[in-house]
């Protein structure tokens, strides 16, 4: 007998996916170069040069140290790269022992939530949030419960949490900077978190994990760089992917990383190696282990997002769009010009732009568009988004 639950799934499939199945299709119709795709989250920058020698100087050492199962934890010198990597960018005094090697930050998410929750505990995050995180986390037993967002800055909604985390939430799930709305947390609400999070763990008498998704860290603009969660909170899980910052999302690769002020930090890690047997993980390929170990302070050009950013955000502010400016990412998530964002979006098609609508994160009434596509195409598809506003809605720039 087939799992019920699963096949339940198959009538709630991903938005974002479906809508970029369907710009393929479009684009097989009238050319590809002629959608205005802003669906999917895939890199459009080219892997660094000095990746792709890495990845051919490993590839050609036919070796069962290249070719081979790693250990469970990881190879013990990219763990040690990546260690020494974040703390000389963070300061925290992090080992291999703290270090985890997973399958992109999906893979550290999924050994994070079992590593603290068990069935009937609550994990927290904050909307607007990639919606892939209800599947994530619901599939383990555990309940994701999302906090309101705060509309005005999409930064977290403070007096909601406070009366969301209650005894059975186990950790909160930030995401900075975020997916969709490009908003980077500022220090002062991350210290602010830290300390409602350290009270109310007093208070309960358990520990709150703090679980930081960070795929996006090396993507900020206006030469800010992300705070880093981690060092406002002890208790704070880190799980990244190298799938943006180097431009390789099909090769799966990230790690865990436990703050190393974290009490059982490396009991933790040792805990993941057990996990993996559950969910069959077991590690991620090691020819890519080495070469992002090889490389970790590296990453691919990402200048142009930030272009890209500056286009779109000055043109829809332009149309009357309500927009918070992304602080980073590759998206931006401005406010639909009707209520229905939904509907908003399936107007949007008939002009050949592919956006996705924001009730999918948690915001409904936004609409997202991931600009990780050609400046070029960018430029070309102002003159469809014009066309769109003034003919469905009367709005001129």
């Amino acid at each position: 007998m087939l799992v019920q639950k699963y096949r339940d799934m198959l009538s709630e499939k991903s938005v974002i996916r479906q809508l970029s199945e369907f710009a393929t299709a479009r684009g097989q119709e009238i050319g590809y170069e002629n959608v205005f795709d802003y669906s999917l989250g895939n890199p459009s920058v080219p892997v660094p040069r000095e990746l792709t020698e890495a990845i051919l100087h490993y590839a050609s050492e036919d070796t069962q140290f290249v070719h081979g199962y790693s250990p469970s934890l990881g190879i013990p010198s990219v763990r040690e790269a990546i260690a020494a990597s974040l703390e000389r960018r963070f300061g925290l005094p992090y080992r291999k022992e703290h270090i985890f090697m997973a399958s992109g930050a999906a893979g550290a998410l999924a050994h994070a939530f079992r590593l603290v929750t068990q069935p009937g505990d609550e994990i927290l995050t904050f909307a607007p949030f990639f919606p892939e995180y209800h599947p994530y986390v619901d599939l383990t037993g555990a309940a994701l419960k999302v906090v309101p967002p705060d509309t005005e800055q999409f930064q977290i909604n403070m007096e909601r949490l406070g009366e969301m985390l209650g005894p059975k939430v186990m950790a909160v799930l930030v995401n900075t900077p975020n997916n969709p709305s490009g908003v980077v947390y500022s220090a002062e609400t991350l210290r602010e978190l830290s300390e409602l999070l350290r009270e109310r763990s007093a208070r309960y008498g358990h520990d709150i994990y703090l679980i930081s998704d960070e795929p996006y860290r090396e993507i900020v603009f206006d030469g800010v760089q992300a705070p880093c969660v981690s060092a406002f909170y002890d208790n704070t899980i880190t799980c990244y992917s190298f799938s943006k910052s180097l431009s390789l999302p099909g090769e799966r690769i990230g790690y865990l990383a436990v703050n190393p002020n974290c009490q059982d930090a490396e009991v933790m890690v040792n805990m993941c190696g057990q996990i993996s047997r559950g969910i069959g993980h077991n590690c991620p390929p090691s020819l890519f282990q080495l070469a992002v170990g090889r490389l970790a302070d590296l990453t691919a050009d990402l200048s142009v997002y930030e272009t890209n950013r500056n286009i779109l955000y000055e043109e829809l502010t332009k149309l009357g769009f309500s927009c918070v400016k992304p602080g980073g990412t590759f998206y931006i998530f401005p406010k639909a010009l009707e209520e229905d964002a939904k509907e908003f979006c399936r107007k949007a098609l008939k002009y050949d732009l592919i956006l996705v609508p924001g009730d999918t994160f948690g915001a409904p009434g936004y609409f997202r568009m991931a600009y990780c596509i050609d400046t070029e195409k960018v430029e070309r598809s102002l003159k469809a988004l014009r066309r769109f506003v003034k003919e469905e809605y009367g709005k001129v720039g």
